[in-house]
């Protein structure tokens, strides 16, 4: 098979499915990703295989064995790794002309503002970003700076201790309840002034565990990924 006829095979059953136009508006597409843990790997994995043309990675972490029982680019092959190394690889195995940056960054309320600036100069205009991060600054940071610019996001707010995907959400952060760390944030946002933040989110009680680091399970945080990929997409192609 030559390469344009693999090119085409790649996305065929996506067209098919949302048409020419919609497909390249996907293909002409930016977005920022936030993490690259139980929840962004999947959000990443959906997206490049939904045929998003530009992606720009922000993580500074690399992969551990505690990693293995839920993260995509967890593998023994890549264990030492950088996360963001890791997903290139990944990514460009699957698709090679996809336009991506990686970022070996601890996203921080301080620098923030800089890693946008940087990401736009080199892949230019953010046309969606999302927010699969643990730290509440840098979140609320990430909330700031997208109502600033006017850019969609939409943030992940928790997984851990949890074992039913099917209480998974995606909603604005006002109307939640249940989560804790959406409690926090609606407090925190409030204080900011933002008056609307989409959030995916659980409405499952967490799990009592006695640790103070959360437990999770392979399907919670995947499918959280794949609910926050599903509404960047459908947003851009003006499904919803």
């Amino acid at each position: 098979m030559d390469n344009i006829s693999e090119k085409t095979d790649i996305y065929d059953r996506t067209r098919r499915l949302i048409g020419e136009e919609k497909f390249e508006k996907l293909r002409g597409s930016h977005v920022l990703l936030f993490g690259l843990g139980g929840v962004g790997s999947y959000v990443c994995e959906a997206l490049i295989r939904a045929g998003i043309g530009r992606l720009s990675l922000v993580d500074h972490d690399t992969v551990d064995i505690t990693n293995l029982n839920r993260q995509l680019f967890a593998l023994r092959s890549t264990l030492g790794m950088p996360k963001t190394e890791a997903a290139e690889l990944h990514i460009r195995d699957i698709d090679p002309d996809t336009k991506i940056r990686t970022y070996r960054e601890f996203a921080s309320a301080d620098n923030i503002p800089e890693l946008f600036f940087a990401i736009e100069a080199e892949l230019g205009p953010i046309d969606f970003v999302a927010d699969a991060i643990d730290t509440v600054s840098a979140k609320l940071s990430i909330a700031s700076l997208c109502q600033e610019r006017n850019i969609p996001l939409i943030s992940c707010c928790g997984t851990g201790n949890k074992l039913h995907p099917e209480f998974l959400r995606i909603e604005d952060i006002y109307r939640t309840s249940v989560c804790p760390l959406c409690k926090v944030m609606r407090r925190e946002l409030k204080a900011r002034g933002i008056p609307k933040l989409t959030v995916c989110y659980s409405e499952e009680p967490p799990v009592k565990t006695g640790s103070r680091t959360p437990a999770s399970i392979s399907f919670v945080p995947s499918a959280a990924g794949l609910l926050i990929a599903s509404h960047i997409v459908n947003k851009l192609i003006g499904e919803i």
